[in-house]
């Protein structure tokens, strides 16, 4: 599966490495291309999954506000409620479309 962003891949993997959680797929953390994420300071807290850390997407002057997120330290219990540790797995939305 790829994520792309104005024709760019953002991150790529097979699709039994990915995570569906809620309507998103999150993808494993050495799948993303790092260079095109920068950490944003909009704040939000899951109440089953804990404290999310928010993403632009892009590169240079061209950036995506709030377009990936994850969740660096899962609350505990989440990992038991998805079955499999999604801490640092990436997922997107908006400006970035998901493709199999």
């Amino acid at each position: 599966m790829k994520a792309l962003w104005n024709g760019k891949i953002v991150a790529e993997s097979d699709k039994d490495k990915l995570i569906y959680i809620e309507g998103n797929w999150y993808f494993p953390p050495d799948s993303v291309r790092q260079e095109m994420l920068r950490k944003s300071d909009t704040p939000y807290t899951c109440p089953w999954k804990g404290v999310c850390q928010y993403f632009d997407v892009g590169g240079g002057d061209d950036w995506s506000k709030d377009n990936a997120w994850s969740y660096p330290h899962p609350k505990e219990g989440s990992v038991d409620i998805v079955k499999r540790d999604f801490a640092n797995y990436v997922a997107f939305w908006r400006d970035v479309q998901v493709t199999e």
